[in-house]
């Protein structure tokens, strides 16, 4: 049987990746300890941690590349793979410098591509759980579904909620041990190169010459230039978020209560995603006025998660990208707000999200050369200036090993010449900020999750 390949959409993380953009979504969760019983052990965290990670078979796996670059890599079982090389206890008691730690170092690519720490003895109490994976891997929704295999729903379950996707199972010998299945030689993966790409022409021949899609072309085309004109016009501005960086990272963590934002919500019948992006406005005006500079509009890459019923979990990025106007020069937070819905409400009315995944769908029969200079575009800094993601976590009480989740924070990966992202995961009653930045070139990132904090209170007090 073929190994699975990566997407155009996997493969062009891989692609923008950099020495000084390491392409890897990170994560920290915090959890409360039990309340009843025994306090879990570093040990037991890990054990438990690895004994649900043998449902899912992608953490088992490598990349392999195919001969010549004639095709996309493939996941391969590692024969090698030792899960002491990617669980961890962490010593000491500073999560924030653990933190920093991790996610400064770029993933080797010659193995599975995760790592995660356990940090036992935190000063608050609480256990510490920070994590990454490459974006090839996962984006911000599979990292969610990870958790749902990680995580109880009842402080004393072992045994998790119900058994995995099928997607998800793995192989197993007689005696129930995992068994990584031989890879592909590297004249198979040529072979099997040939023959998708083989297989991908023929099939857009047969779209081609359809006399249906033929008949469609012209509405296709109209959404093709409308898309492209909200996607590259206007270009970005120039910013100092925009200038050469390092790979030194820091998350500045910012929690508020869920119903902060579902206050705002419902008085003026906007969206939570629409809070979020106009709060992020409002954060970074206030950013460039005490930095002394005079506050511009910046262009945000948001990205808007496509799955369907039909989507395997596990299996890779299933998201699109819409690109949205924060209207920082507007000094009144309603009208910022109101600017941000006009926007999104826009586009969703124009089904933008799915056009741009239909387009990134049919990336797959292109050839890898123009794949390759595609994902460094629509990285590259005159398109976006920085990424707002916000993505739903579990609504109801999740629990590891007894210990009951808190808050979750993401890190979303940052493009070269990028430096900052903002994302959300809202879970546990909370909205759990991330602010991810290029520690050099912006030194001063907790600084601007303060101005994300007064940016939430500013719309809150006007809610009321």
């Amino acid at each position: 049987m073929a190994a699975e390949r990566l997407s155009p959409l996997d493969a062009s993380f891989l692609a923008v990746e950099r020495p000084a953009a390491p392409m890897h979504v990170g994560w920290v969760a915090l959890f409360d300890p039990p309340e009843d019983g025994p306090r879990p052990t570093s040990a037991e965290l890990l054990a438990h941690i690895g004994a649900r990670l043998e449902r899912a078979p992608r953490y088992r796996q490598r990349l392999a590349d195919v001969p010549l670059g004639l095709h996309e890599p493939v996941w391969v079982d590692d024969p090698e793979f030792d899960l002491a090389a990617h669980l961890h206890a962490a010593a000491g008691e500073d999560l924030d410098a653990l933190t920093d730690r991790v996610l400064s170092t770029p993933l080797a690519r010659d193995r599975p591509l995760w790592e995660m720490w356990v940090a036992t003895g935190l000063p608050d109490g609480r256990v510490g759980l920070v994590g990454k994976a490459h974006h090839c891997m996962v984006d911000g929704v599979a990292l969610m579904q990870l958790g749902n295999l990680l995580l109880d729903r009842r402080p004393g379950d072992q045994d998790g909620d119900s058994s995995p996707p099928a997607s998800m199972d793995g192989r197993s010998g007689p005696d129930g041990a995992w068994s990584p299945a031989p890879p592909p030689s590297a004249a198979e993966r040529v072979g099997y190169a040939v023959a998708d790409r083989a297989s991908s022409a023929l099939g857009a021949l047969r779209l081609a010459t359809s006399p249906s899609s033929l008949l469609g072309l012209p509405a296709a085309a109209t959404r093709g230039v409308r898309t492209l004109a909200h996607a590259v016009l206007p270009p970005a501005p120039g910013s100092p978020l925009n200038r050469p960086g390092s790979a030194e990272r820091h998350l500045a963590r910012l929690s508020r209560p869920l119903e902060e934002l579902r206050a705002v919500r419902r008085r003026f019948g906007v969206t939570p995603n629409d809070v979020v992006l106009a709060a992020c406005a409002g954060a970074l005006r206030r950013f460039a006025q005490r930095r002394g500079e005079e506050p511009q509009a910046l262009k945000a890459m948001v990205p808007a998660d496509v799955r369907s019923s039909g989507d395997a979990a596990g299996s890779g990025n299933r998201i699109s990208f819409l690109f949205i106007e924060l209207p920082c020069r507007e000094p009144d937070p309603v009208a910022r707000l109101m600017a941000v819905h006009r926007a999104t409400s826009q586009r969703e009315r124009d089904g933008e999200a799915d056009d741009v995944d239909a387009a990134l769908r049919a990336l797959a029969v292109a050839p890898r050369l123009v794949q390759r200079t595609l994902a460094h575009a629509i990285a590259h800094p005159r398109l976006f200036n920085l990424v707002v993601s916000s993505v739903p976590g579990p609504a109801v009480p999740r629990y590891l090993r007894g210990c009951r989740l808190a808050e979750i924070h993401p890190a979303v990966p940052l493009a070269d010449r990028h430096a900052v992202s903002i994302g959300v995961v809202m879970a546990a009653g909370r909205a759990c900020f991330g602010l991810y930045a290029d520690a050099q070139t912006l030194p001063d990132a907790d600084a601007l999750a303060a101005d994300l904090d007064a940016a939430l209170d500013e719309l809150l007090g006007l809610s009321a």
